[in-house]
Parts: C-alpha cells; structure tokens; sequence
C-alpha cells in the first residue's frame, strides 16, 4: 500500500455512479479525504474475512475480487468490484466483522471512508440514505439470484451467463475482449464447479465460435449465443 499524490484524485468524478449522486463537493469531500487514500499493487489483501473494521473502502480505480474462503481454503468468488463501487459497508453498517476478504484483481487506488464519516452524512442527507439502501437491497436479490441459479442451472449455463456477466459489469474492447482479466480457476470460483470443467467448457464455446481466447483473454464472437445458452434476455 503506498500513499498517493493528491493530483491523481478527483473525488468529485465518483458523483458519476449511483450512490455518490446525492453528494454535493463539499459532502464527497467529508466521505472521502484524499490523505485516506492509496494505492494496492495486484495481489494484495485489504481485508480478511473475519476481521473487524473502523471504516470501508470506495474503488476509485482498478479491479477488486470479493470471495470468502470455504472448505480446504477453497475460493467462492462472490464478485468484482470496480470504479465507483464501494466494499466493506454492510459490516460498518451492521457493526459485525466483515464476512468476505478483498483482494486487489488489477492495480487500484482505494479511499478509505471511516464509520463516523458514513454515519455522520446519513444523518444529514436522507436521498444519500435512500440510495445506500437501494445498494444493499440490490445486492441481496443478486444475492438470491445466485443461490438459486447454483442450484437449477447447469455448469455450461452458468458459465455463459458469468460471461456475460463479466461483459456488462466491465464492459469490451474494441475487438470484443472482455476488459477484465480472469483465470480458469477464478471463473471456476465464481460458478462453483472444478477448473477442469471450465477449461473443457471454454473449448466447447471457442470450437462452437461462441468465443476466442487469448491466455487469459477472452473474446466474444456470439453474445447472442451466450445469451441463449445462459436463458437470459438480451441486455445489449
């Protein structure tokens, strides 16, 4: 983790996304003080599962994996969090230690936002109130979505659909590759299956033209395809 110089943030680009829509400058700036945040190179932890925390994090940029750890140390990856998003809220909120690890996916600035600092603007700005409400609400159907799914679709199913997934939350290239680098075994993590079956799965879909791969890029050839392999509607 190392301090960063202040030129490099611009707390007033974070009123782009949904729950920092209420601030004003002088409210981001009490959320979020510059001197709070840092830089993570990739592989590092900012927070363990179980521990107890004075505050939570906003993703200013770069690319955060949110899993907890099950039997054998085995990763669940619950998902990834991007510019704009926010982890580690619901234990402040709750005052319960946090339930997930965070680990940093690609480089990333972090702003650490204190408990007094969230609890303080709450009070004060009832819309802001409302928006964090509709931030965990959200959550907790996709929450639900995913247990359900993990219990009546298919591996293959899942696959396409966290494909997809990965397309809308980070979006795509100018050649169609995904903009978010991603293992087997981390696709296998967020699915629930073994990696070997993602690695046959993913060559099902690159010899049905559905995708190409690059290492660990992965281009889209036929979202469509994807669409209806993961019996989704079309989101583009």
């Amino acid at each position: 983790m190392d301090n960063i110089n202040n030129t490099l943030i611009n707390i007033s680009n974070l009123k782009q996304y949904s729950v920092f829509k209420s601030l004003t400058n002088s409210e981001l700036e009490e959320l979020i003080q510059e001197n709070n945040c840092n830089s993570y190179k990739k592989g590092q932890i900012i927070y363990h599962e179980g521990n107890r925390v004075k505050g939570f994090y906003c993703v200013y940029s770069g690319i955060i994996k949110i899993f907890k750890t099950g039997i054998e140390g085995k990763e669940q990856i619950i998902r990834f969090a991007k510019a704009g998003d926010i982890i580690g809220y619901r234990s402040v909120l709750s005052g319960e230690n946090v339930c997930t690890s965070a680990k940093v996916n690609e480089d990333a600035l972090l702003c650490f936002i204190k408990s007094d600092a969230l609890f303080s603007l709450l009070r004060k700005n009832p819309q802001f109130a409302i928006d964090l409400l509709k931030l965990v609400s959200n959550e907790l159907g996709e929450a639900n979505v995913f247990i359900t799914e993990i219990a009546q679709k298919s591996v293959k199913e899942r696959l396409a659909e966290t494909i997809i997934y990965l397309k809308d939350s980070f979006g795509i290239d100018k050649e169609n590759y995904l903009n978010i680098i991603i293992t087997r075994e981390e696709l296998a993590n967020i699915i629930g299956t073994a990696t070997e079956s993602v690695i046959r799965l993913l060559s099902d879909f690159k010899n049905e033209k559905l995708i190409e791969i690059k290492g660990r890029k992965i281009k889209l050839l036929n979202i469509g395809a994807l669409q209806k392999i993961a019996s989704i509607y079309d989101r583009s």
